[in-house]
């Protein structure tokens, strides 16, 4: 088995070096000149190529036969980009935000099926909560996770809803689906979603999603904090802010709701 995994590595290793060999070649490289710069046999270079060109990360030029890099590069290099700007333009409306309400403010994005915390601005408060940056959470407890759930396509929503358990969490956590399908009609409706001691007890929280200039939900921003703190009063003031900074992100993000 320990076997079988260092070869997995090495092939994988292997066709990471072929990219960044024809990054270096914009008018590419053949089989022969890959395999004596690899020091690989043609066969095992061949093989990784294919895998490569079937996966759209290579491309083949009909007439010299040499290998260039593929178009499926350019997706996901402007999927990280679409990610680091989106991080990029809201840092200063996080900091302004967790100021303004003196919580702890966070920019998530979904993987999968999951968020992902992509950034964060600390409370300057006594009490602060336990989260930190690349942390994952579900999407059906968590305020931010709902905010960007509600807005996906029904098809995705039924597959979010269906691909993970609807894990219960404290007493607050809504497991069951159509529950939840009309719960997210109501952050629809209003723009703002609350977790209220869904995920952890003892934390509450307001979030709003982002939009792109597409009009498609891209992330989502909260503001949490301890119930001591942040009760119904307060968290209607959260509930307006998040919402009113989530527009003006997502307004240069090119959304025209911004």
């Amino acid at each position: 088995m320990a076997k079988k995994e260092a070869v997995t590595v090495q092939s994988v290793d292997r066709a990471l070096t072929i990219l960044n060999m024809l990054k270096e070649h914009p008018k590419g490289l053949g089989v022969t000149e890959l395999s004596h710069r690899l020091n690989v046999s043609k066969s095992t270079v061949h093989r990784l190529l294919s895998s490569l060109l079937l996966q759209g990360f290579v491309k083949q030029d009909v007439e010299n036969e040499r290998y260039l890099l593929g178009l499926k590069l350019i997706e996901l290099g402007e999927v990280v980009s679409s990610h680091l700007n989106i991080r990029k333009t809201a840092a200063p409306y996080l900091n302004q935000l967790a100021e303004t309400t003196g919580e702890t403010v966070h920019l998530v994005m979904m993987d999968q099926s999951e968020i992902v915390y992509i950034d964060k601005t600390e409370s300057e408060a006594t009490i602060r909560m336990f989260s930190r940056i690349g942390k994952r959470a579900p999407m059906h407890c968590t305020g931010v996770g709902k905010a960007i759930l509600a807005f996906l396509p029904e098809e995705k929503i039924d597959e979010v809803l269906t691909e993970r358990p609807m894990t219960k969490f404290t007493e607050n956590t809504i497991t069951d689906q159509a529950e939840m399908k009309k719960h997210l009609q109501e952050i629809r409706s209003r723009g703002v979603s609350f977790d209220l001691e869904e995920h952890e007890e003892g934390i509450q929280c307001a979030a709003a999603p982002l939009f792109n200039f597409h009009g498609d939900v891209v992330g989502g921003i909260s503001v949490a904090g301890p119930i001591m703190r942040v009760d119904d009063k307060k968290l209607e003031h959260l509930a307006v802010e998040v919402k009113k900074v989530s527009q003006e992100i997502s307004s240069l993000l090119g959304s025209a709701n911004g």
